[in-house]
């Protein structure tokens, strides 16, 4: 087989590589027979069966048997259309409420940094 033999190939070549990497050969030992010179045994062993008498379990109260789920019946047509229309105009209100709050907070920050540029007085000139 093929495959067995690119197998132990790549496993030697593996073994070779650490070796070489930690220069620990003697920890690292290759196999002496290889996979195909290994013979496998088997051993079919006979089980008998053995009875134990045991007391009868306890009497417990029948368990409720599990309900199906309910599944709803599906909605109208137009009530699934103006459900996604209210979410759509629900979304549009949100973005637009973000895109308010975003322009105030550019023209808080921009306020304050003119503020603090107007407040600092004339920059020191730059050296070429």
């Amino acid at each position: 087989m093929k495959w067995i033999r690119e197998r132990d190939e790549l496993i030697a070549q593996t073994l070779a590589f650490v070796q070489s990497v930690t220069g620990k050969k003697d920890e690292l030992h290759p196999p002496e027979h290889t996979p195909a010179a290994l013979t496998v045994t088997a051993e079919i062993l006979t089980v008998q069966a053995v009875s134990v008498e045991a007391e009868p379990p306890p009497v417990s109260p029948p368990e409720p048997q599990a309900r199906p789920v309910q599944i709803p019946p599906p909605r109208p047509g137009g009530d699934f259309r103006s459900e996604m229309q209210a979410r759509i105009a629900n979304f549009r209100k949100h973005q637009e409420r973000f895109e308010r709050e975003r322009e105030e907070y550019c023209a808080a920050t921009l306020t304050k940094l003119r503020a603090a540029l107007r407040d600092s007085g004339p920059l020191p000139p730059t050296e070429k």
